[in-house]
């Protein structure tokens, strides 16, 4: 039961005010096409039905669709009568008003005398679609607004702001524009249809009709159907679209409210869609309003832009609306300026660069003051609108890059999305790499949409992604971008030249004046450094010999490491051959490391040239060779091929030879240990030679080595350093996949994270036992220190290794001065002791005493 009405307002005096035009939306006639249209009718003289095709079909063309549109006739609506609405099992539109809200009756509001005879009339035309009911005793009571459309006719419309709030808000999810426009674009046809009055077709639930009422000057009015201007009107229509369209959005149809585009790729499979398409609204009831309807065109707007298989443009009337604003006055009209300009951001680059001046003038408490840089802003804004660019949807399968642009197929850049912000705040005092990764952070917010469906290429001289995710310890801004950026498939590329010459063809499009003073200063010019590593190098070397035939391929690191390959070929072959067999399987593992830039040295003139083209390949033996090693080089982005004599291949050449020698043998080793030895010592004047080499046999005894054991690291290493799967060793241990979570793999060198977030360097066993003994006696640490405690300051100077805590026990152990030391004990003042966690919240327990054991105090309580 309602206890209280609330009576908003006074009444009110006649008015005498000017009629407002209505909106585009209520406009009965207009088409959404900018292609040339053609008026065709679908009734009889007597009862014509008339709506729009493109005039560019062939007369066999617009046959057919105007036989299949008479074949549909009955999906549009000429008149109110002819819209039975949608079943309600489709769609009902419920209020769900709050039950603590005070429902509120209007003061009744004055017309011009004038104005009364057309109101009356509309609200005839109500009643008889059966759209309105009489309500007696209604709890909350609306006024009507008139407004004037562009035929000088009046359309009522009702004042629901009181109810609305009374309302909670359906979180009914709508389409994001960006996205549906885009998915118009590349298509041949395009038929663009509006529901004929559609929030009318859907009907109002039963038990919240007389919460609509309004006053009219014929009584007081409840709708039956949903009325325009109700708060979550839009979502229940896109709700009811989306149950009607469900398998056909986003592959025939992309629908807005009841906005609504058949598309197709083929123009030849057009009136397939359609006749699809017509079925479904025939099934549900949904009326069409025919005089919004284009058939058939090439292009046309939606949601206020123009698509057309081409891309996307910005909607002519937009920038006229634009181009006749004059110089902003006070805050509100810039604020106007500023709106119009927020609509079609998208195509506006460096937008918020553009209204820097403008900044200023919307602080508190400033004086609005217009100078001459505020009124050059606004005229650069408006030159730039009439030139403005023709933006592309993003295709699937394509990397997108950070401009957002994206490569055509004729290989050329087209631009996306222009997006711009200005710094405020503590953000003027970032560091320069500080403010590219927040303004990568800030595209990545903002069009997350499509960087989900696609791959990322940053283009950039500095590397954000490096300097965020490289950090020991995230904390602050730096780790909510790295949690931000983490969801998203991006990798950086260097500015190459190619990039670069974008900014000389700019300063060649704008030169600059000569009353301009040069500077030499750059700004920010000591952060922006582009690390370029220099290229790996590869020698390789083919054998034939009568024993058999080997390869030898030596790999130089750009940190001059050295890893060399030595393959026995399992078949006889000619020098040529081996050659052309060293070559692809040096290519096959650069292949395989993904180096992106390679030397390519070999002493093989032939191979060498007929790879470069400067010979034919004559024999056919050697073709297949050929093609393969042209098909591998190609998959490498940057290689180059490099003829070398004989002297300079001297590894390779070796590495060929030991393959090509061990060819006779049936058991080949998997590892040829090479070691640093002197056998005869030259005399000296230490003395005798005897003596010499009794020395050198204490030092260096005379034996065979044995194999080195294999690196702990190497098999995490090789797990992390390669990430694809399909390029993984296949003999990968279980135990290395294990691990792999806790190592980070950085410039070819392995760190374990801590739980600290630090980023421990891990060393070989021979590494560590060096780094204990300088920690052992160096520094504060001193002989003091016993083992346990000897691991944990090694460990906080950032290394790690899985037996340090067993060499640092064995460490100070064996160290005679710490031996040495005397050890003192103290008495224990409680019974309790201190332990070193040995693992994170380890400290964390519940200790239980007995009360027998507690002490009584003076006052007789136990502590």
């Amino acid at each position: 039961m309602v206890n209280h009405i609330s009576i908003s307002g006074d009444d009110q005096e006649e008015e005498d005010f000017v009629l407002k035009e209505a909106p585009a939306e209520f406009e009965e006639g207009g088409q959404a096409t900018v292609d040339e249209l053609k008026k065709i009718d679908l009734g009889t003289a007597e009862d014509p039905r008339p709506t729009f095709l493109s005039a560019s079909l062939t007369a066999e063309e617009e046959a057919e669709y105007i036989a299949l549109l008479c074949e549909y006739r009955d999906i549009f609506a000429w008149s109110y009568t002819e819209m039975p609405g949608l079943d309600p099992r489709v769609a009902v539109h419920k209020l769900a008003v709050h039950s603590s809200v005070r429902p509120v009756k209007q003061s009744q509001r004055r017309f011009r005398p004038e104005l009364v005879p057309e109101i009356e009339k509309e609200v005839d035309k109500l009643i008889a679609a059966n759209f309105i009911r009489e309500v007696k005793y209604p709890t909350w009571i609306a006024n009507i607004v008139s407004v004037k459309k562009k035929t000088g006719q009046i359309r009522v419309c009702v004042d629901f702001r009181d109810l609305n709030k009374a309302c909670p808000k359906d979180d009914f999810p709508l389409p994001i524009t960006e996205l549906m426009v885009d998915a118009t674009t590349d298509h041949e046809a395009l038929s663009f249809m509006d529901g004929s009055s559609g929030y009318n077709q859907i009907r109002m639930d039963p038990k919240d009709e007389e919460l609509t009422a309004f006053r009219t000057p014929k009584g007081i009015f409840c709708y039956k159907v949903m009325p325009f201007g109700l708060k979550n009107a839009g979502a229940t229509y896109q709700r009811a679209m989306q149950n009607i369209f469900d398998d056909f959005l986003h592959k025939r149809v992309e629908c807005y409210v009841d906005d609504l585009v058949v598309k197709t790729k083929q123009r030849s499979d057009h009136l397939l869609d359609l006749r699809a398409v017509f079925e479904r609204l025939r099934r549900f009831q949904l009326k069409m309003n025919p005089l919004k309807c284009a058939f058939g065109v090439t292009s046309g707007k939606f949601l206020g832009f123009i698509v057309h298989h081409r891309g996307i443009e910005i909607d002519q009337s937009k920038i006229d609306a634009i181009q006749k604003m004059p110089a902003p006055r006070n805050v509100s009209e810039l604020k106007s300026f500023q709106g119009h300009l927020a609509y079609i951001r998208r195509f506006i680059s460096n937008l918020a660069g553009r209204c820097q001046p403008f900044s200023r003038l919307l602080k508190k408490e400033t004086p609005f003051e217009w100078d001459e840089s505020c009124q050059n802003a606004f005229n650069n804004i408006k030159a730039y609108l009439t030139k403005p660019p023709v933006l592309v949807a993003p295709t699937h399968k394509k990397d997108l890059s950070a401009l957002l642009a994206q490569c055509g197929d004729d290989n050329k850049e087209r631009s996306l999305y222009y997006l711009s912000r200005t710094l405020v705040g503590a953000e003027l005092n970032y560091t320069p790499i500080e403010k590219t990764c927040l303004a990568l952070a800030f595209a990545v917010q903002k069009l997350c949409h499509y960087l989900l469906a696609h791959s990322t290429k940053l283009i950039s001289r500095a590397d954000p992604l490096k300097y965020i995710m490289s950090r020991p310890i995230l904390s602050g801004r730096l780790a909510k971008w790295a949690l931000l950026l983490s969801e998203f498939e991006i990798n950086f590329v260097p500015q190459r030249a190619i990039k670069g010459q974008a900014l000389a063809n700019f300063l060649a499009d704008h030169p600059v004046p000569a009353e301009w003073e040069l500077t030499e200063e750059f700004p920010d010019e000591e952060i922006f450094l582009v690390e370029v590593l220099p290229p790996w190098e590869m020698y390789f070397d083919g054998a034939a010999r009568r024993s058999g035939a080997g390869a030898g391929v030596l790999f130089v690191s750009p940190k001059k490491d050295l890893l060399p390959y030595s393959f026995v070929l399992t078949q006889a072959c000619s020098n040529n051959e081996a050659e052309y067999q060293a070559i692809l399987l040096g290519l096959g593992m650069a292949v395989e490391m993904q180096i992106p830039q390679l030397h390519i040295y070999g002493d093989s003139a032939l191979v060498i040239k007929q790879l470069t083209g400067e010979f034919e390949v004559k024999k056919p033996e050697l073709e297949p060779f050929w093609r393969q090693a042209r098909e591998l080089l190609a998959q490498i982005p940057e290689a180059s091929l490099h003829f070398v004599p004989r002297s300079e291949n001297g590894p390779a050449d070796a590495l060929a030879g030991i393959a090509a020698s061990l060819a006779q043998f049936d058991q080949l080793p998997s590892e040829i240990p090479i070691c640093e030895r002197w056998v005869i010592p030259p005399p000296t004047e230490d003395g005798t030679e005897e003596e010499q080499t009794e020395k050198i046999e204490e030092s260096f005894p005379i034996s065979a080595s044995q194999n080195e054991v294999r690196d702990w690291r190497e098999p995490i290493a090789n797990f992390l350093r390669h990430k694809d799967t399909s390029r993984r060793p296949a003999r990968t241990s279980p135990d290395s996949a294990k691990a792999a979570p806790k190592y980070v793999f950085i410039h070819d060198i392995l760190y374990r994270r801590s739980y600290e977030g630090l980023l421990l360097r891990c060393l070989s066993k021979e590494e560590g036992l060096q780094v204990l003994k300088e920690t052992h006696t160096r520094g504060s640490v001193g002989h003091t220190k016993a083992g346990p405690k000897l691991h944990l300051q090694t460990k906080r100077l950032g290394y790690y290794w899985p037996s340090m805590l067993e060499g640092a026990i064995e460490m100070a152990r064996t160290c005679k001065q710490a031996s040495s030391m005397p050890i003192t004990y103290t008495k224990r003042r409680n019974h309790f002791t201190r332990t070193v966690a040995s693992w994170p919240f380890e400290a964390w327990g519940w200790t239980s005493l007995v009360p027998s054991l507690l002490s009584p105090t003076p006052t007789g309580s136990t502590s």
